[in-house]
């Protein structure tokens, strides 16, 4: 892509940022969120009424409230056994105070399932809450200052796995003579963090932080804390600024009931790690249409819902991704319709109970559902995204003609591997895990590629019934699977950002 391009493109995505965001770091502007057309300011509560969905879960409605700057006041647990790219597999206990110290407990297993502990780290800092972010709008940036961590081995198997990732220095400083069941010191402010960073260990999670309170129609009110997300590239993730959420933790006093994950993790400590009850085996049955539970965030300040039907019986998919401007998805930017075919195959050797999937998305159309993004959208080359010029408010158009959008990082045919998994939630109702993106917005378009960990769960809308309008899709317009083919870097040109990584591709 040459640089006049790139130019004309900026000044596209400029056209789209709030005026406003220049001065939200300033003193004066501390708590206020970058506003321009945005109707609300950062201090005041945001809602959000699912009613696109008529499964039970959605129905009863729930509105979410937010409050810039979050008060983290309290415990926060984890829900599930957590998975992190790699795969790592934790469950973890954040406990902050009114004086800005924080204490952290992160233990790990073998499995997914989280039932084998290896270690436990316990980790002791302060957090300072800094302004309200302005490049993940309802965000707040924190920094934090680490005055201890310690670890607690489980096995002498632990023992050897961990030693084997480490520089020799800290294996001879920490675990050489480590027994399981004792506290040994890996980091203070006197050591260097060399021993942490060998681990893949960083807390720069608590660089982006988040509170809601979901209160449901019932009366009943369950808190969660987002910290940012994690990268998917171990290499890059002691240094990751996040911009995405990772899993949210849920407040021990306001969290989901029955949540006898949520009762172990409270009462676990370094020495006493939580074992999870074994999780019933969920057969993966991906029949029906599975709908967001909640707007998601994505890394590169991404705000969208994904709405994904599936026909088992001619191997077919269809998936909508909405985007919004904003964390409570209630200001569209876009709409995207990607349809194709799949093929599922072996159980994952790296993850108990997902089965590797391979998606080839072959038809695209976008609906611009602002002035802002079709203006961006006919300013494209003549054959090259659509019908140039012809980009109209709330108008879907085809981009399969055009064998894609390259400008939008759009290519058809694209051929993906993926990572399903089912469980149960706390209602025995089904969830559906798909894998997670890759931090950097590129594509698992090889099999080296394929996700190690899962985006937020989504939830079974219908029972199980496909759409009229799906279960008759022409299976002959298409090759052979379907995905979300990178589908999502089309938001990094609408707030422009990642553009580095994504010129890369184009």
């Amino acid at each position: 892509m040459s640089s006049g391009r790139f130019s004309h493109l900026l000044r596209g995505v400029l056209v789209l940022l709030p005026a406003a965001v220049i001065v939200a770091g300033t003193r004066s502007k501390l708590w206020e969120v970058p506003i321009g057309h945005f109707t609300s300011s950062s201090n005041k509560t945001e809602s959000l009424q699912w009613e696109h969905c008529q499964y039970r879960h959605l129905k009863e409605g729930v509105r979410i409230t937010a409050d810039i700057p979050p008060k983290l006041d309290g415990t926060w647990v984890s829900t599930r056994c957590e998975v992190r790219p790699g795969p790592e597999f934790l469950t973890r206990s954040y406990t902050f105070h009114s004086n800005r110290h924080f204490q952290a407990l992160q233990h790990y297993y073998t499995e997914s399932s989280c039932e084998d502990p290896a270690y436990s780290l316990m980790i002791r800092g302060k957090i300072r809450l800094l302004q309200a972010s302005w490049i993940t709008r309802g965000a707040t940036e924190a920094e934090h200052h680490l005055s201890r961590v310690g670890i607690v081995l489980h096995s002498v198997a632990a023992k050897q796995r961990l030693a084997s990732r480490l520089p020799p220095a800290c294996v001879s400083l920490s675990l050489n003579e480590a027994v399981p069941g004792k506290s040994y010191e890996l980091y203070n402010t006197r050591a260097g963090r060399a021993c942490l960073a060998a681990m893949g260990f960083s807390v720069m999670e608590m660089g982006l932080v988040r509170v809601e309170m979901q209160h449901h129609s019932h009366g009943g009110e369950v808190q969660e804390l987002f910290l940012g997300d994690i990268h998917s590239d171990w290499a890059q993730r002691t240094q990751h600024r996040p911009t995405g959420y990772q899993q949210p933790l849920q407040n021990a006093m306001y969290h989901i009931h029955p949540c006898p994950v949520c009762a172990l993790v409270y009462r676990s400590s370094e020495h006493r790690p939580p074992v999870l009850p074994r999780a019933p085996a969920v057969p993966l049955s991906l029949e029906g249409h599975w709908v967001s539970q909640r707007c998601e965030t994505r890394p590169n300040v991404l705000f969208l819902t994904r709405d994904f039907t599936f026909n088992p019986g001619q191997h077919a998919w269809r998936g909508i991704y909405r985007h919004y401007l904003d964390p409570a998805c209630s200001q569209p930017t876009f709409s995207l319709t990607a349809l194709g075919h799949y093929a599922q195959g072996n159980p994952s050797s790296k993850l108990s109970g997902a089965s590797e999937f391979v998606f080839k998305v072959t038809q695209v159309k976008v609906t611009a559902m602002d002035e802002s993004t079709a203006k961006l959208l006919n300013s494209t080359r003549p054959g090259k995204c659509g019908r140039a010029g012809n980009w109209r408010h709330g108008v879907e158009q085809d981009l399969t003609p055009t064998n894609g959008c390259p400008m939008l990082g759009i290519r058809l045919p694209h051929k993906e591997y993926e990572l399903f998994k089912m469980e149960l939630d706390h209602r025995k109702h089904p969830l559906l895990f798909t894998g997670e993106r890759p931090t950097d917005g590129s594509s698992p378009d090889r099999p080296l590629r394929r996700p190690t960990s899962f985006q937020l769960p989504m939830v079974l809308c219908n029972g199980g019934e496909i759409p009229p309008s799906f279960s008759t899709f022409n299976s002959k317009q298409v090759q052979l699977a379907s995905g979300t083919a990178g589908l999502e870097k089309l938001v990094l040109l609408v707030f422009g950002s990642a553009l580095c990584s994504w010129l890369d591709v184009y």
